[in-house]
């Protein structure tokens, strides 16, 4: 399955609008639409899935389940739950992590 949410950000990383992926799926824009307007899982016709699924592999897009591993190489963009530990400061421990501070060059 695919939530409109993978859907919206796999056209981001792919740098493409909804009328685009509409053409490379063989669907129309409306149908496109109708689906990222969902909310989680995309509900629809079985056929129209597959096209929007394989549309976006075939684009260099590999969709990742909850809890699935990725086997692919190169960039991504996974949700996770927040951690409890730092939710005022998202992303500060991964940066101090990468770029421990350092003394002011003088």
């Amino acid at each position: 399955m695919i939530t409109s949410q993978q859907m919206r950000a796999a056209r981001a990383l792919l740098g493409i609008d909804q009328r685009e992926l509409a053409e490379l799926a063989g669907l129309s824009l409306p149908t496109i639409q109708r689906m990222e307007a969902s909310n989680g899982q995309v509900r629809g016709v079985v056929d129209t899935l597959v096209k929007v699924i394989t549309a976006l592999e075939s684009a260099g897009i590999e969709l990742l389940g909850e809890y699935s591993s990725s086997v692919g190489s190169g960039r991504g963009v996974r949700l996770r739950e927040p951690a409890d530990a730092d939710l005022k400061a998202p992303g500060r421990a991964l940066l101090s992590a990468k770029f421990p501070s350092r003394p002011a060059i003088r």
